[in-house]
């Protein structure tokens, strides 16, 4: 997974980049919170940020403050904040500033290991999520599309479609929606159409 690093220690960036490039990740790492900001907005923005807490610029709580709620709100981020800060109130500031998890310096790196798992976890599903919501807007807009007045020739039976165009009703349809035609013949076309051609055949031999 394409995961942001911004830690301003060079040491600990460093560490930090190695074991998650270790651990099969794309790591993008950086060194102030300015920084992490314009990665956060960027349209190929990492959908997890680990982000230190005591950063030059802009602090990993005023990233994530601004991150949770600007124009990239839409978006899946799931923020890990990295501190050194140990007390109850620092952790409560953290987490209500937008944050989903937190690490106290130094941390193991199993731990951070577990809680990136975690994040990852609810992140994949988050994705997931979203494709479903995104398929289901799409079925709901094929299904207004069909629900809408159509202009259909009395004749041949093709309709209209909102370029002027003229379509044969079934490929009209299977274009948008999921549906797939089986060709028969009803009742009336069997008795109108088939025993009649049926008849002038006999006729003709």
């Amino acid at each position: 997974m394409r995961i942001l690093i911004a830690e301003d220690d060079a040491i600990s960036r460093r560490l930090l980049e190695s074991s998650l490039q270790k651990w099969g990740h794309d790591v993008v790492a950086v060194s102030d919170g300015r920084e992490a900001m314009q990665v956060l907005q960027a349209t190929d923005a990492p959908p997890l940020a680990i982000l230190d807490w005591m950063m030059p610029e802009m602090d990993g709580v005023q990233v994530c403050r601004a991150a949770v709620r600007g124009p990239t709100t839409e978006r899946i981020l799931y923020v890990i904040l990295l501190t050194a800060k140990g007390q109850k109130k620092d952790i409560v500031a953290g987490l209500e500033a937008g944050a989903d998890d937190y690490l106290i310096k130094p941390f193991d790196r199993e731990e951070l290991r577990a809680r990136l798992n975690a994040g990852i976890r609810i992140v994949t599903l988050e994705q997931a999520l979203a494709e479903r919501v995104h398929q289901l807007e799409e079925a709901l807009a094929r299904v207004h599309e069909l629900q809408r007045l159509l202009p259909i020739c009395s004749y041949c039976k093709k309709v209209r479609d909102d370029q002027n165009y003229w379509h044969e009703v079934e490929n009209y349809v299977s274009h948008r929606t999921a549906a797939v035609f089986s060709h028969g013949v009803c009742p009336g076309c069997r008795d109108s159409v088939l025993k009649v051609q049926l008849a002038e055949l006999k006729q003709c031999h």
